[in-house]
């Protein structure tokens, strides 16, 4: 694992709504044009990618995907998808369809869990077999890598025999513009999640959490990587990644104010149905979260300098937030860069004009500091 490695910087897509405020109805119902107007906004802030999320309140990640490649110039789609929604086959085609007619600005966030009920509604019949889940995603990124390595029209045939997937005879038609074939980003907290990652993912995700707590996922995941080196002579690298929410302001007081403004108008019964619904999953990562928000409430959900773990209280996922300064919010940036971590996922609410603000006031000082080090 190299610190040498580029730093790459990416924004959100928020398909299911978006708005000042959090625990209420979205503000901003999802359209294109409002799509549209973020993606433009991330790009024109220099972020490199945006993340499309998967859910069953999100838009369809390869369509939105596709819309925005023909709105922009350079940036490039996270497509997030879910194995128990969509063939391996299917997923290597359409990722690399992608990947052509927007050459080579697609990359696939491959999602294994997620609430219990949600992955009920959307019809996934492991939605309460948290390790099948991701033994069937195992197999899922082995076909997926493997159709993509049978791409274009003379390169023979996959064939493939699993638990859960058969293929004989698959092919990718188009081959994928990237080779050799579109980045892989996985994010699983559990033992399961973090072996399925070493054998098949090109950046492993992790929410954000203390710098001490990402150090050790990461001295564990190169773990892994070693026991395959070792006992199945498997060697491969990873990269590492981070998702995490931005409230950056020209005062640090006008940040927290700024954060704390963000939960003004949440309804008290959604606080309390979220909280239960937390309770429920049984997804390591989000529980992680919860934990870090309960043993903060005392310290008002502060875990760390400029970090801050309040929007747990509503919102599942990557919930801590970078709050602070710009050159507060740098330092704190390259402190998980100083441990590993190249690939940032960040967002503010609402997504339009906090790309606008950290594109204005923070992403110059962060540049300049990543040039700094070479990054």
């Amino acid at each position: 694992m190299s610190n040498k490695q580029k730093v790459e910087l990416g924004w959100f897509i928020p398909t299911t709504g978006d708005g000042e405020f959090i625990g209420i109805a979205p503000e901003r119902p999802a359209s294109p044009q409002y799509l549209t107007d973020v993606a433009k906004a991330a790009e024109a802030a220099g972020y490199e990618f945006a993340l499309i999320p998967a859910g069953g309140d999100c838009w369809d990640g390869f369509i939105v995907g596709s819309w925005i490649a023909a709105q922009t110039t350079k940036l490039k789609s996270l497509v997030a998808l879910r194995p128990g929604l969509i063939t391996p086959v299917l997923a290597a085609r359409t990722a690399a369809t992608l990947d052509q007619m927007s050459e080579g600005r697609v990359m696939m966030n491959v999602v294994t869990g997620h609430y219990p009920q949600d992955l009920k509604a959307c019809g996934d019949p492991l939605y309460d077999q948290h390790d099948q889940r991701y033994e069937r995603t195992l197999e899922f990124l082995e076909v997926v890598k493997g159709v993509w390595g049978h791409g274009g029209h003379d390169s023979g045939g996959f064939n493939y025999e699993g638990k859960h997937y058969f293929v004989e005879g698959g092919t990718c038609q188009p081959a994928a513009y990237q080779q050799p074939h579109p980045p892989i980003y996985f994010g699983g907290s559990s033992v399961a999640g973090k072996k399925t990652a070493a054998k098949t993912a090109d950046v492993y995700l992790m929410w954000a959490e203390p710098v001490a707590w990402i150090k050790e996922q990461i001295a564990e995941m190169e773990g892994y990587l070693q026991v395959q080196r070792e006992q199945e002579g498997i060697d491969r690298t990873l990269r590492y990644g981070m998702r995490a929410q931005l409230v950056v302001r020209e005062t640090e007081e006008e940040a927290w104010d700024a954060a704390w403004r963000i939960l003004s108008k949440a309804d008290p019964e959604q606080v309390q149905s979220k909280e239960k619904l937390h309770a429920k999953t049984d997804a390591v990562g989000q529980n992680r979260q919860m934990e870090l928000f309960r043993q903060s409430e005392e310290n008002k959900f502060v875990i760390a300098p400029n970090m801050w773990s309040g929007l747990s209280a509503i919102r599942g996922g990557g919930a801590v937030a970078f709050v602070g300064t710009p050159q507060q919010v740098t330092e704190r940036i390259l402190e998980f860069v100083d441990i590993g971590v190249t690939s940032f996922i960040l967002s503010g609410y609402p997504h339009l004009e906090e790309a606008e603000i950290t594109g204005e006031i923070l992403m110059p000082v962060l540049r300049a500091e990543l040039a700094k080090r070479g990054l």
